[in-house]
């Protein structure tokens, strides 16, 4: 792993506020070290998914430099081995610019894999797969996915149980390496080759809070006209429901809910999942050592990670002695 400059995380689940914090936080040291932020998120990337991904707005962005937004087609795919090095590449060329990189998101497998690096996973096995796919066509996703739960119980607590495609590939490398995916994610977790970033976490202290905001903005979602832009994606050509971008949460639900003709159970649909998502991303988070808390829910809470942020630099920039 290369050595990296000073850089800082902001990070936390759907829905707890990140956006407004990060404009906030580069507001304050604009005149100290100016901010540019690199997003930590895995639909961000596609270009044409605006709606259901939450995406900065224009203004947002024209505010504050933000970059790995829109940088592929829906129809490709972003791995966290293309996101280290995107990142690492980033953060030395806003640093030599003069300026702070501020990484914000809440894909907490992109975090852990530019701390900790990522073991070589083991390589597709069309044997192997074969025989997942047969059994996926005879007893069904849910006989495959408690196959999971069995084997690598850690991989299947953070995946959605709908998610085909990944827990496919978690037995898959479990059936040819005789290792759970989790396995491949946590060595050398406990002694990283380079020191870990600070990283400011926001957390509900009342998931009661979250979940009416995520259904908030859900239905926000919809009324700015999220089904039609699904309905547009699919009516391209080029995308199917088991793409990447196609199985992003709120793409998935409504792609589904277009397929079966369904839309009135679309909005609890989508905001169960997002619940779940959500639920995932502070599990990932809680595995954090080096995270600083500040809760989401909290009046102030922007005002507390400005606060946090300004500490930390200053410590940063206070001069050796």
């Amino acid at each position: 792993m290369i050595s990296l400059p000073f850089y800082l995380c902001l990070a936390g689940p759907t829905a707890s506020g990140k956006t407004a914090a990060a404009l906030a936080v580069a507001e304050a040291l604009k005149d100290t070290r100016p901010v540019e932020i690199i997003s930590v998120d895995s639909a961000l990337v596609y270009r044409d998914m605006d709606i259901g991904t939450a995406k900065p707005t224009a203004a947002e962005r024209a505010q504050v430099p933000h970059h790995l937004i829109d940088v592929i087609a829906a129809s490709e795919a972003y791995s966290a081995a293309r996101f280290v090095t995107d990142a690492e590449a980033l953060i030395v060329d806003i640093t030599a610019r003069g300026r702070m990189p501020l990484l914000v998101g809440g894909t907490m497998l992109y975090f852990k894999a530019l701390f900790e690096g990522l073991d070589a996973m083991p390589a597709a096995d069309r044997e192997v797969r074969a025989k997942i796919n047969a059994k996926l066509e005879s007893q069904g996703l849910h006989a495959l996915y408690t196959e999971l739960q069995r084997v690598d119980p850690v991989t299947a607590e953070r995946l959605n149980p709908n998610d085909q495609q990944r827990i496919s590939r978690a037995v898959e490398v479990f059936r040819v390496s005789g290792k759970p995916l989790s396995s491949f994610h946590t060595e050398g977790a406990d002694k990283p080759s380079r020191p870990l970033p600070p990283l400011i976490s926001l957390e509900p202290s009342d998931r009661a809070w979250l979940h009416q905001r995520i259904e908030n903005r859900f239905m926000q979602m919809l009324e700015q006209g999220l089904v039609t832009e699904v309905r547009n994606l699919g009516n391209r050509g080029d995308l199917t429901a088991d793409m990447p971008s196609m199985r992003c949460v709120g793409y998935r639900q409504t792609w589904e809910c277009l397929v079966e003709d369904d839309l009135f159970t679309l909005p609890e649909r989508g905001m169960a999942a997002t619940r779940q998502l959500a639920k995932r991303q502070i599990t990932w988070l809680r595995s954090m050592p080096q995270r600083q808390v500040v809760a989401c829910d909290a009046p102030d809470a922007t005002a507390q990670v400005t606060a946090l942020a300004l500490q930390i630099v200053a410590q940063h920039l206070k001069p050796a002695h």
